[in-house]
């Protein structure tokens, strides 16, 4: 009985929101618009940008070039929207399973994106100044960082996943702890595939297709949270 006590959602306050609750709502709103500002900038650069192909390359190549900045933008403001989200989430989900864990790691997530952003990757398959035709021979220090910072924030993602399937499955959500599984299994499958290196669209396409997953779960996620209210804003 206490389990379930502590699980159930906190009973919503009567009339309007409080200063606290408003902006834990703004601070979640921004999980929706980080994926539709990511993924439209990707698409649109990717439709628009000379010689880059959206089933080869992979988007941190669009880091390159005079309209490099673009790409860097994307994921500066993406990332510093992701952790804003997190830090809502932390206010929604106070003192609840999963409320604490889940929210730092996707923060790392989003500072993941802003570091990877000035850290941008090195010209390859074609696609950036110098670009040689595969794989980029030299990797730079800015090139080294880029992997890197991605990597950490990949992996805090899908651990991320993970925790909060937890979570959903104790508040006995089982549709979002399938969801919130099957995308971090997607993403794990995707991100090993493009470790390779490869530009084949085997490899490339499946990872866009995680990428678009992985901010639909975060949308999702921040947009469930909201029904949430942390018992400290009631």
């Amino acid at each position: 009985m206490t389990a379930q006590t502590a699980l159930a959602p906190a009973p919503a306050c009567t009339g309007s929101f409080t200063r606290a609750q408003r902006v834990t709502r703004s601070l979640l709103g921004y999980g929706v618009l980080a994926g539709a500002v990511f993924e439209a900038s990707v698409l649109i650069q990717g439709l628009t940008r000379r010689g880059f192909r959206l089933a080869h390359h992979d988007a941190s190549l669009l880091s390159n070039g005079p309209l490099g900045w673009i790409q860097i933008a994307t994921f500066l403001v993406a990332g510093a929207m992701t952790i804003a989200a997190a830090a809502g989430m932390r206010r929604a989900l106070a003192g609840r399973p999963g409320g604490t864990w889940g929210p730092r790691l996707i923060a790392v997530f989003g500072a993941g994106l802003m570091a990877a952003g000035p850290l941008y990757a090195d010209p390859a398959y074609g696609f950036g100044p110098g670009a040689p035709a595969g794989k980029a021979v030299h990797i730079s220090w800015h090139g080294a960082g880029h992997l890197i910072a991605a990597s950490i924030g990949f992996t805090a993602l899908i651990v991320a996943c993970f925790v909060m399937a937890r979570y959903f499955s104790r508040a006995r959500h089982r549709g979002l702890a399938v969801f919130s599984r099957v995308t971090g299994l997607a993403f794990l499958a995707a991100f090993a595939g493009v470790t390779t290196g490869s530009s084949a669209s085997a490899v490339v396409v499946p990872f866009y297709a995680a990428v678009l997953l992985a901010w639909i779960w975060i949308a999702v996620t921040k947009t469930f949270a909201k029904s949430w209210p942390s018992t400290r804003e009631v």
